[in-house]
């Protein structure tokens, strides 16, 4: 039952940003990209599972993916200059992989 309501509220959140895309409210549509409430949620499963220590380290992590999805909506902002948005989110994927793989070598 865990595991059904949590994919009605991941699937909620989905329905909303679907909405506000349609919508064209183009402040609010873009605000859903980064969504906070999605990181609050995460953040009271780690708590009801991991212990202190693991949870420091989790949100050690999410720095870490913070950086590259602040890199990853602006390069889909600056790629969209030149390109369709489906191609500029290939790149951004791509150069957010990079990010990844980067840090992964430098970190050991």
């Amino acid at each position: 039952m865990d595991y059904v309501i949590k994919f009605l509220i991941g699937g909620c959140v989905l329905v909303f940003a679907s909405y506000l895309s349609k919508t064209k409210n183009i402040f609010l549509s873009g605000i859903i990209t980064t969504l906070p409430i999605l990181t609050l949620l995460n953040m009271m499963l780690q708590i009801q599972y991991l212990n202190t220590q693991e949870f420091h380290l989790a949100q050690k992590s999410g720095i870490l993916g913070a950086i590259g999805l602040v890199l990853f909506v602006a390069s889909c902002y600056v790629l969209t200059t030149w390109l369709k948005p489906a191609y500029a989110i290939l790149f951004a994927i791509c150069i957010l992989f990079l990010y990844f793989w980067m840090y992964k070598q430098v970190t050991g």
